[in-house]
């Protein structure tokens, strides 16, 4: 339903400007446009989800990147008057886990800057309870379908997103892009839009899925001992589905992850869950999930075309 175009005369954001009267433009008012193919986004951490500033049918608002959702998501509070095509079930992780009740709208063009993404599918979902969880306005959720036609930069340091346009084989258009060297890279594999990665903890395989709305890491209660051996408890949470539905869970350390020899972690604030649900739904057999924790410890760099992670280290400061 929506059609968007470049509006000339704003400097710098991304612009998605509606062909009909009904389809007005989500517009980043706060991106910086870098080159012809890279926008640089800011963004603010509302506890531990990564938090763009939007606008969309005259409304000002948040929009939360999310790698675990698979579509794009708009607030059924926000815009009860959305056409619902039909009722649909949505894949998600983190923020977006146990969702209930979502309707599905198609988007034919869907433009950031001047880069093209035809045919893409916004659902239409009632984020309130994350919005009383957050006491921020939601208008809604960047996911997959969106990010997956660019090389996303997640900066932890700067508090910042770079999307630069890459073609079918994952190369960067812009190829001078970062100033910084990348330190590591490994590869994932993505499991419809999951991205999971191998890795170890305490030298024991385990298979993590990436989650950027993942507010904790997550690991699975079936994981062998050998690896819970390093998952050290402090206490107890009660932690609220978007339903509003709250369960409690074991919540403490996560010790001795590694991805790769020179890509490991300090300590990571981790619950113990069940993650049977999230599994069976995708289809996969994930050992824990990497969200917040992660991305605060590692400035990474998602390739979803060559399905490869990079990372950039953070500066070592001097007092």
């Amino acid at each position: 339903m929506l059609l968007l175009s470049i509006l000339l005369f704003f400097k710098c954001g991304f612009l998605l400007n509606a062909h009909n009267s009904t389809s007005p433009p989500i517009i980043f008012s706060k991106a910086e446009k870098i080159d012809q193919y890279t926008t640089r986004i800011p963004f603010k951490l509302v506890d531990h989800l990564i938090v763009v500033n939007a606008e969309i049918y005259n409304q000002k608002g948040n929009f939360i990147i999310d790698t675990g959702s698979e579509s794009m998501i708009l607030n059924e509070v926000h815009f009860p008057k959305l056409y619902n095509q039909q009722n649909v079930s949505i894949h998600a992780t983190g923020i977006l886990q146990n969702v209930e009740n979502n309707y599905q709208k198609r988007i034919k063009t869907f433009i950031l800057e001047n880069f093209s993404l035809e045919n893409k599918t916004a659902h239409i979902i009632n984020l309130s309870a994350i919005e009383k969880s957050k006491k921020v306005k939601i208008l809604g959720i960047i996911g997959y379908n969106i990010l997956k036609d660019y090389e996303v930069f997640i900066d932890m340091y700067l508090n910042q997103i770079t999307l630069t346009k890459v073609d079918s084989f994952g190369n960067k258009m812009n190829k001078h892009l970062y100033l910084e060297k990348i330190s590591d890279s490994i590869p994932f594999k993505l499991k419809g839009h999951t991205i999971t990665v191998k890795g170890t903890i305490n030298h024991e395989d385990a298979t993590f899925g990436i989650d950027s709305a993942a507010e904790f890491n997550q690991i699975n209660k079936r994981i062998s001992k050998k690896a819970l051996k390093y998952f050290i408890p402090k206490n107890r949470l009660k932690l609220s589905g978007i339903g509003g539905k709250k369960i409690e869970v074991l919540a403490g350390k996560l010790h001795r992850v590694k991805l790769s020899e020179s890509t490991y972690f300090g300590p990571m604030v981790t619950v113990l869950t069940n993650l049977n649900k999230i599994n069976e739904a995708f289809g996969v057999s994930l050992d824990g999930i990497l969200g917040y924790e992660f991305f605060a410890q590692k400035r990474t760099i998602i390739n979803y075309q060559k399905e490869q992670l990079s990372f950039i280290d953070f500066p070592i400061l001097f007092h």
